[in-house]
């Protein structure tokens, strides 16, 4: 096969095993591709560089941790650009791929980098000042810099092109997807006892994700007000998610309407503990501003649990007709939905069913497959001196 027998260098520093939000989408993406893109091509050899030891990684995926600690944002921003030539240079790479936004631009050789979304370009207001000035400086560079740039949604490509002016066809997607594990649990008994253990009543209305602004949670809390004010619904609001930053106003709303017996904030749900969570809710919620993908209503639908979503940014791409989708910025139209989907069995029975149809269509392989092809490509171009 043309470009098989490479080394292919994979930046992995930002996998995470910690119970925060560092865990969520982006490691998966990493973690998924390292397990995943040796069964492709059987010929190719991947380096991954890596944080910390790795443990359970395919046999042609060779660890190379660092010394330093980029657990560290500054270490793992300094790594990057200083090491990370260093290392490729030393591990004689044919190609480097970046997962996370970044490349060192100091790299002599071909690269490739996996952008996950513009949120830092498109809402600047909602984040920290020196993690946006970073990400707007490198992640441009990064964009320029790079053979060809992966993003996980046609929404991201699009404004990759607005934004940064790259021509559409330096850009390929290649989606993201829901793990086997998320599926319904028929025994529906062991559901209602996780309910017990939680402390939680039958009915729920499930958010998952970080904490921080542009997942519009202060919004969706004051839609849930307005459902137990207006319809005294039975369901609670479950909040499930670690604290990523700025997010005191969610739990001061909270306070404000005097939800604080109907509204549960968990904390950062394990991946393990996922599964049970979306199978004991009622309805997802996922009214976010911004989202580059936007795996957690994918998850729910995976497991059967109809979904309200925001009706823009990526997720019409991703969840289709098989889901709600409302004005993010609507409190009421927000409010609507949610309570058709409390009040209408009818309607969730025929969510459920378009939901696990659509999870079905995504598949962490294919992603694989998909990403392979652009290495492919590349390969094929150099070769041709197409470059």
């Amino acid at each position: 096969m043309a470009g098989a027998g490479k080394h292919i260098g994979l930046d992995a520093h930002l996998l995470s095993l910690r119970q925060d939000y560092r865990a969520a989408g982006v490691s998966r993406y990493i973690d998924r591709l390292l397990r995943h893109l040796p069964d492709v091509e059987p010929t190719h050899r991947y380096t991954a560089f890596l944080g910390f030891p790795c443990a359970g990684l395919p046999p042609r995926v060779r660890p190379w941790v660092s010394a330093w600690p980029t657990q560290r944002p500054a270490a793992r921003i300094l790594w990057e650009q200083l090491a990370g030539p260093l290392a490729a240079r030393r591990a004689g790479l044919d190609l480097w791929h970046s997962l996370v936004n970044v490349l060192p631009l100091a790299l002599a050789g071909p690269a490739v980098v996996t952008i996950q979304d513009l949120s830092f370009v498109v809402y600047p207001e909602r984040f920290r000042t020196g993690n946006r000035l970073y990400n707007r400086l490198f992640v441009r560079l990064s964009a320029q810099r790079a053979r060809h740039v992966i993003v996980t949604s046609a929404s991201t490509q699009r404004d990759l092109v607005q934004h940064y002016r790259l021509p559409e066809a330096k850009i390929s997607v290649t989606h993201l997807a829901a793990d086997e594990d998320f599926r319904p649990l028929e025994d529906r008994a062991a559901v209602a006892e996780f309910r017990r253990v939680k402390g939680l009543p039958d009915r729920l209305i499930l958010y998952v994700g970080t904490i921080e602004p542009r997942k519009n949670l202060p919004r969706l809390i004051e839609a849930y007000g307005q459902l137990c004010r207006g319809e005294g619904i039975p369901h609670h609001l479950v909040i499930g998610g670690g604290k990523g930053w700025m997010y005191d106003q969610v739990y001061a709303r909270v306070q404000e309407l005097g939800l604080q017996d109907r509204v549960h904030f968990p904390g950062f749900i394990p991946q393990e503990e996922l599964v049970w969570w979306y199978n004991a809710a009622e309805i997802m919620a996922y009214p976010s501003l911004y989202e580059g993908f936007g795996l957690p209503p994918l998850e729910a639908m995976a497991c059967g649990t109809p979904a309200v979503v925001s009706r823009i940014s990526s997720l019409p791409e991703i969840v289709g007709d098989a889901a709600l989708q409302v004005d993010p910025y609507d409190v009421g139209e927000l409010a609507e939905a949610l309570h058709r989907l409390a009040g209408e069995a009818a309607l969730r029975a025929d969510q459920r069913a378009a939901g696990l149809a659509r999870a079905a269509q995504f598949s962490w392989p294919r992603t694989a497959q998909q990403t392979v092809a652009i290495y492919h490509r590349l390969f094929d171009d150099e070769r041709s001196g197409h470059v």
